[in-house]
């Protein structure tokens, strides 16, 4: 029983262990938003630029930033993917042209999966919905 609870333990922990080493930074996150500031704020309230406000923009509905006209194809994405998630705005930080062909964001991407979960991090900590 002892060494049940032993494995038990270990592989919790290894599990928490490895979770916690994808988990972004948001200090990073705020550096690498850098890239982001000539098209987007991210102030609570604040103004849409050429793209929109990513205040709150973890869990929030696709294309729905009120006062900023989305591409037909990001709002047809939205119909079917609802809400955004650290899945799929890893996806659409990587590359967005690849997740939505015809978006008008015209960003290339982030390479790094470290930028990508640094960023993630960076807009979660920045509103939660």
């Amino acid at each position: 029983m002892l060494k049940l609870f032993i494995k038990s333990i270990s592989i919790l922990f290894l599990i928490t262990f490895i979770n916690s080493a994808y988990a972004g930074d948001a200090e990073k996150g705020k550096k690498v938003f850098n890239k982001c500031k000539a098209c987007h704020g991210i102030d609570e309230g604040g103004k849409n630029k050429l793209g929109p406000n990513l205040w709150n923009i973890v869990g929030a509905p696709i294309a729905a930033v009120e006062g900023y006209k989305y591409s037909k194809a990001l709002v047809a994405y939205a119909e079917e993917a609802g809400n955004w998630n650290e899945e799929n705005l890893d996806a659409w930080l990587k590359k967005p042209k690849d997740l939505v062909r015809k978006t008008k964001m015209i960003f290339p991407g982030l390479k790094k999966e470290a930028d990508r979960a640094n960023l993630i991090a960076y807009l979660k900590a920045n509103g939660t919905n």
